[in-house]
């Protein structure tokens, strides 16, 4: 086909979805529960007032849905394991049921041909380790580690790719700064000790899947990251945008690939930072395979003293296209954020781990779900990533968020991201445009232009 953007041999295309939002089954064959079943049984957290129970029941139709991937082409599908599944109580005895779940998974996963990237954390904490002060707690980072192991000692034959922990900045802040996310805590001071534990538990568990893997094995961890753009080029708005980039961006970047925190930030948080024992860094910086970003949208700010701890508030740009989660369609941020990350922490490997969009989706009488707006919004994104790797990023895969719609966290079944539909009912799954789009790009290795 002529007129194709290609990208190169090898070139990873996958999907990706995480355990709560999908699997159901929140507690059979021994699960023990974890804090977003804690949350989303509590009224009025979550939107619609539906729970993660069920989702797309995925916990029994995987077979069907490794079938929906092959159908797809994906090569690579990247989930996340429950926790509270493995290891009930978060530490203590293990669930062997828990673990020949995602041992059939892994290898329907190899047969279908598609590699499985495992995420060892997605937000789901047991709720027993909730008890005992969650992430908040020092422990709870080596409980991690001994999780990890347990995972890494049954699966680690098969899978190659592992991530410790998806988007710590939403852990700490949503969940216990702000509390719209489970645990649904509200302490700003609590919610930076948080971020550092997830970091320190991240460094644990690096040595911990390194010991236990082999040469092929690799490891990294995916951080939700955004180019900060001030509104204005006022001094104050470019100094507020620098702030915004530290706190979402460097405050996680520069202890993973620096090995110590923004001195900026470290300053502006003052008696609000963590505690580091000795050693923590040196942990937390220990060297790993991979970056995986999630990119969604930008941030645009604007200076006001009024605008909380960072003194500042976000704009909306006029003219440009949101999604239904209010975010704005702004695909040359993921450019701008690749040729960063590859300038400023000379990174080895990259993943996009997550992109997508959220839109309303209806499926028509003839039975088909035409999503122009999300096949757009990736064939935008696809370019860019493009473009960086002929920049030189060193960019290796790209999983599309979601392969399916699902519970999304406080919004409930609100919002689908999915490239194949659900009709949450009859657990149907159809497969949208822009999963059949999708489809063709990975079978050509490119997009057309």
């Amino acid at each position: 086909m002529a007129n194709v953007a290609r990208f190169p041999e090898g070139f990873l295309w996958g999907v990706a979805t995480a355990a709560y939002q999908i699997e159901g089954a929140w507690n059979e064959d021994g699960k023990g529960v974890s804090i977003w079943d804690t949350f989303s049984h509590t009224q009025g957290k979550i939107a619609d007032g539906s729970t993660g129970d069920i989702a797309c029941d995925h916990y029994h139709r995987w077979r069907e849905d490794i079938a929906l991937m092959k159908e797809l082409g994906v090569k690579a599908y990247r989930f996340s394991i429950a926790w509270t599944r493995i290891i009930p109580q978060g530490s203590g005895p293990v669930n062997p049921k828990g673990l020949d779940f995602y041992d059939r998974l892994v290898d329907g996963l190899l047969e279908a041909g598609i590699k499985p990237f495992i995420t060892l954390y997605h937000w789901d904490l047991p709720q027993a380790l909730q008890d005992i002060g969650g992430w908040a707690n020092r422990d709870v980072a080596y409980y991690f580690a001994d999780y990890a192991a347990v995972v890494a000692h049954r699966l680690g034959d098969r899978v190659k790719h592992w991530m410790t922990h998806n988007e710590p900045w939403v852990v700490a802040w949503v969940g216990y700064a702000w509390g719209h996310h489970a645990p649904g805590i509200k302490n700003t001071k609590v919610a930076l000790q948080v971020a550092h534990h997830l970091l320190l538990s991240h460094g644990l568990a690096v040595e911990v899947l390194k010991d236990l893997g082999d040469a092929e094995t690799k490891v990294g961890i995916v951080l939700n990251l955004s180019p900060v753009h001030p509104a204005t080029e006022s001094d104050e708005d470019k100094a507020a945008a620098h702030r915004n980039d530290g706190y979402h961006n460097r405050w996680f970047l520069d202890p993973i690939f620096v090995g110590s925190y923004p001195a900026d930030m470290w300053e502006w948080f003052g008696q609000l930072v963590p505690e580091v024992k000795p050693g923590d860094m040196s942990i937390i910086s220990r060297r790993i395979d991979f970056l995986g970003v999630n990119y969604y949208t930008r941030s645009v700010v604007k200076h006001d003293p009024q605008g909380g701890l960072l003194q500042l508030r976000g704009v909306h740009v006029e003219g440009s296209e949101y999604t239904e989660m209010g975010w704005e369609v702004y695909p040359d941020g993921l450019y701008e954020l690749l040729v960063r990350l590859h300038r400023d922490y000379k990174i080895p490997e990259i993943y996009i781990t997550e992109n997508g969009a959220a839109f309303k989706d209806e499926v028509t009488p003839d039975g088909k779900v035409h999503d122009e707006r999300r096949l757009n919004y990736l064939r935008e994104h696809f370019l860019r990533a493009h473009k960086a790797i002929q920049d030189g990023v060193p960019l290796k895969g790209y999983f599309v968020w979601s392969l399916m719609d699902n519970f999304e966290w406080a919004h409930g079944y609100t919002k689908r991201f999915g490239i194949v539909y659900v009709d949450y009912e009859t657990q149907k799954r159809i497969i949208k445009d822009s999963g059949y789009w999708y489809q063709k790009v990975i079978a050509e290795n490119g997009v057309p232009l």
